[in-house]
């Protein structure tokens, strides 16, 4: 039973919580525990708090106020979570920008989501300096550890302030940018933060996390800063990922937790038998990992290896689907979990009407009561997202007769290699502009390390002949205008691109072309 005290300190961090400070709290119950362990600079509660809150008051004499946006551009690191904690109390919109981007790219992002501030790391002056041009509503720009041009440097903004908590905190939120069938990224948005049930990751006093992927991407963000930092846990951050590098800070830091696509899976698996075995991981209590499709060989062996602590989600920026633990998957292999309740998560047709067990349709997940997603400024693309409570993200699966759902194909035209999506429209648009190119369909094609690798399959025009050295020189056209994981890894050059009637490019039946000969 739940004693008196242990209550009042539960109600306690939840009204905290909601008024974006619970940081706050665990730096008065957790005062020198590690917030943050990274290699650049480590943390405890208390310092993350305060400088938490001397950021707000650095931003608010600024003239930044309650609902105002500030964009993020940097590694994995303290500050990253220094910005991200004075969002949450000063009720700012945060928007971490991909640091791979190109500085067209992410000012695109920067004069969409209406920023008011820009912080960025000084390792990535050239592309924030550009991106910057195209923010015309960025009143401040703060650059961290170094020089920026144009930025103020961020060190020296916060040292006049106050590390003491803020008194008037108001819950702020994160808007995360994903990319539609049209190429331009969207700012997906809410009002309010739905309502998380943190129990369900298992953590305890003396957990600590293990965060292996880029905190600018949702899942990240979400499950490995967000969720371990509420529930007072401290994190392990990686600023690259390495496999045997992991490993080392597991048996390190005695990590109990961590998140990872099944890409890092698969190359955790892939290192010889005496490096595995050279490290303890016997601390490691639970292994969530989503994102992409993870192949039935790999998860079987991860969980072989690691024991039935391996636990598996669907969902995506826009909202939550499932989750299936080890022993569930091990007596259904390949699904993503039961739906709970029944009609979180369903499968039905264009019209969201619900099919029976066994008849492949799309997936539709049901939007949160509170926080329900809009795409910021395109009310048009939110309202043809939802049917009713319900919204899909274009993928494909069914339910069994026992009600688990499994997904047998991803969106129409989405990509996810390595766990990030790619957005085919966005690199037709750039291959388009070759001269050499007369109609061009990118598609992603089977991997065993990555899921699906980019591959771009090039119609060209009538007078130029297909070799070797035009597929580089198509790859470098790309990777000098669009992030470099975005762009192919190969061009395949064919006489006629499979056509619908109605004239359009089917990237459907190229995809089945090559699944087909892999």
């Amino acid at each position: 039973m739940t004693s008196p005290d242990e209550q009042a300190a539960s109600e306690r961090r939840a009204a905290m919580a909601r008024q974006g400070m619970v940081i706050a709290y665990w730096a008065e119950r957790r005062a020198a525990r590690p917030a943050l362990i990274s290699p650049a600079r480590s943390q405890t509660f208390t310092e993350l708090n305060g400088r938490a809150n001397q950021l707000v008051r650095a931003l608010r004499q600024r003239g930044v106020r309650a609902g105002d946006a500030v964009v993020l551009m940097c590694g994995n690191r303290a500050e990253f979570a220094e910005v991200y904690a004075a969002c949450m109390r000063a009720g700012w919109r945060l928007t971490p920008i991909n640091w791979h981007l190109t500085g067209s790219e992410a000012g695109y992002i920067l004069a969409d989501c209406e920023a008011k501030v820009f912080v960025a790391e000084a390792t990535l002056a050239v592309a924030a300096s550009e991106a910057a041009k195209d923010g015309p509503s960025v009143a401040t720009r703060l650059a961290v550890d170094g020089h920026i041009d144009g930025f103020d440097d961020y060190d020296r903004a916060l040292a006049d302030q106050h590390a003491t908590n803020i008194d008037d905190p108001t819950p702020g939120g994160t808007m995360l940018y994903t990319s539609g069938t049209t190429g331009r990224p969207k700012g997906v948005y809410r009002e309010q933060a739905p309502v998380e049930n943190l129990e369900i990751w298992g953590y305890r006093e003396g957990n600590v996390h293990l965060c292996t992927g880029p905190l600018y991407h949702a899942a990240p963000l979400g499950m490995s800063l967000h969720i371990p930092l509420a529930c007072g846990v401290g994190v392990v951050v990686m600023d690259r990922w390495d496999a045997e590098a992991t490993l080392q800070l597991i048996e390190a830091h005695r990590v109990t937790h961590t998140h990872m696509v099944p890409t890092m899976l698969h190359r955790l698996l892939a290192l010889p038998t005496d490096v595995r075995r050279r490290y303890d991981v016997s601390s490691l209590r639970a292994v969530v990992h989503g994102a992409a499709p993870c192949p039935v060989t790999v998860k079987r062996a991860i969980i072989d290896w690691l024991g039935p602590i391996v636990h598996e989600y669907y969902g995506a920026t826009e909202g939550a689907g499932t989750l299936v633990d080890s022993k569930t998957w091990l007596a259904k292999p390949g699904t993503v979990g039961k739906p709970q309740p029944t009609d979180q998560v369903f499968v039905g047709d264009e019209a969201a009407t619900r099919l029976p067990p066994h008849e492949i349709g799309l997936v539709w997940l049901k939007a949160p009561v509170q926080g329900r997603f809009r795409y910021f400024k395109d009310e048009q693309k939110t309202n043809s997202s939802y049917r009713g409570d319900h919204f899909t993200l274009g993928d494909l699966g069914y339910v069994d007769a026992d009600g688990y759902l499994f997904l047998t194909d991803r969106s129409a035209h989405l990509i996810i290699s390595g766990g990030v999506n790619i957005y085919p429209a966005e690199v037709d648009a750039v291959l388009l502009d070759h001269p050499a190119v007369g109609d061009v369909a990118t598609i992603g094609v089977p991997s065993e390390e990555w899921g699906e690798d980019v591959k771009a399959v090039v119609e060209l025009q009538p007078s130029v002949s297909p070799s070797p050295a035009l597929a580089a020189e198509l790859i470098e056209f790309c990777r000098k205008r669009l992030a470099h994981f975005k762009c192919p890894r190969s061009v395949d050059f064919i006489d006629k691109l499979p056509r619908l009637d109605s004239g359009k490019v089917s990237k459907h039946l190229l995809r089945e072309r090559y699944r087909q000969h892999t």
